[in-house]
């Protein structure tokens, strides 16, 4: 069977290699989703009469809790990463372990968050804030726990890879640490439009 060219090695027409390009191009059609549902709360909000308070209905403090886990993550992902391409399986291991255990406490804050707003009866039918609020943090957590589940696979089954060929194996978990850090970034936007504005 013939390998499929530029999986480890950097093309020369785009400086490179296959799978980082793969990505780059998922991610451009990712922030046009983002982009057009920030586009439609910019609109809605700057033509609203009358908008809420939203540090007053949203909990400024547990989001700014997630927004750290969030940023600790990222920094166990890059070096999990790094831990690769040094050569160094367990410390690997041991940080994107560390990664999918963040990534599971990020969910489990949204889900208490999600449920007490539900407990008092707001939920998106509420207002367009509400509406926009669960729209853009459940488009992120649907990524977010993608990424989890990818990050997952790299950390159980697919570590096998790095037995047969280490080098291929490294280039796959960094590509999963440009999502997880695009992933995150999303979240810093989402953290300042949603809760500090």
């Amino acid at each position: 069977m013939t390998a499929i060219p530029y999986t480890t090695d950097v093309r020369p027409d785009t400086g490179v290699t296959n799978p980082k390009l793969g990505m780059w191009l998922f991610l451009a059609s990712e922030v046009m989703l983002f982009g057009s549902l920030l586009s439609a709360y910019v609109l809605l909000r700057s033509g609203a009469l009358t908008w809420p308070d939203q540090s007053a209905v949203l909990s400024v403090p547990l989001a700014t809790v997630n927004t750290v886990i969030l940023i600790a993550s990222s920094v166990t992902m890059l070096r999990a990463w790094t831990a690769l391409t040094a050569g160094n399986m367990r410390q690997y291991r041991v940080r994107m372990g560390v990664t999918l255990v963040l990534g599971a406490v990020f969910l489990a804050i949204k889900t208490f968050e999600y449920s007490d707003k539900f407990a008092h009866g707001l939920g998106p039918a509420t207002d367009n804030f509400l509406g926009l609020y669960f729209v853009l943090t459940g488009v992120h957590v649907l990524h977010l726990a993608g990424g989890m589940l990818v990050n997952a696979f790299l950390l159980g089954p697919g570590a096998r890879m790095w037995r047969s060929d280490p080098r291929r194996f490294t280039q796959r978990v960094e590509v999963a640490a440009i999502y997880w850090h695009f992933v995150d970034a999303v979240w810093l936007v989402l953290f300042v439009v949603l809760y500090l504005l």
